[in-house]
């Protein structure tokens, strides 16, 4: 068996430092996703999404983001599905994006709002039309006999929507609404950066934390 406890790695392609980063939180996150993308990292898109079910049990899963603006985060899902259920009963979670290869982290915490419902049939329409009968096909989180089950679902909204199916009413978009960011940047001896926007009256308030 492998001892996994004698992984390591040395932190040492960057720094995070007050003086250069951005005051406000947002800025800093579209330069790093920004940076992500043009090192073509795998999956730059990919974050983690935790919620909060009443039994007070977190879950996690990775989601894409699809979206973001001065509003918040926004990705797109099934309602009905194990998280979607999570945030109708709680609708504070938390995101985080991991991007290795830049030795990045970003924490996103906040509030869970539905998108309005034209944003989420524009985005809808402009999916894959194998995507956008995958929503349908599939009912998210529930067990099923096996995969004939969604294939079998496939071909029928296949054949009743043909090239255009229609948003269904249990899929749409969430827009978390960021309360606190956090910015890690890995450092060498472990002393890692580590930066922190949080709400303070309105404003964005800036603090570094011990790593």
């Amino acid at each position: 068996m492998t001892d996994i406890s004698q992984l390591r790695k040395s932190y040492e392609r960057a720094e995070l430092s007050e003086d250069a980063s951005h005051a406000d939180p947002l800025q800093q996150f579209a330069q790093w996703l920004t940076e992500a993308i043009s090192a073509q990292v795998p999956e730059p898109n990919a974050m983690t999404l935790a919620t909060v079910a009443s039994n007070l049990r977190p879950s996690t899963r990775v989601v894409l983001i699809k979206g973001y603006d001065e509003r918040g985060i926004v990705w797109y899902t099934n309602y009905a599905s194990r998280k979607g259920q999570e945030l109708a009963g709680n609708p504070y979670a938390a995101l985080q994006f991991h991007w290795v290869e830049l030795e990045r982290v970003v924490r996103i915490e906040g509030q869970v709002e539905k998108t309005d419902a034209a944003q989420s049939d524009a985005y809808f329409a402009s999916r894959p039309l194998d995507s956008r009968i995958g929503a349908w096909a599939s009912p998210q989180s529930q067990v099923i006999a096996g995969r004939s089950v969604l294939v079998a679902n496939a071909a029928k909204y296949g054949a009743q929507f043909m090239l255009n199916p229609p948003r269904p009413p249990h899929w749409g978009g969430y827009r978390l609404v960021p309360h606190e960011w956090q910015f890690w940047q890995g450092r060498k001896s472990r002393l890692h950066d580590r930066l922190r926007y949080r709400l303070d009256g309105g404003q964005w308030l800036r603090e570094r934390l011990a790593p």
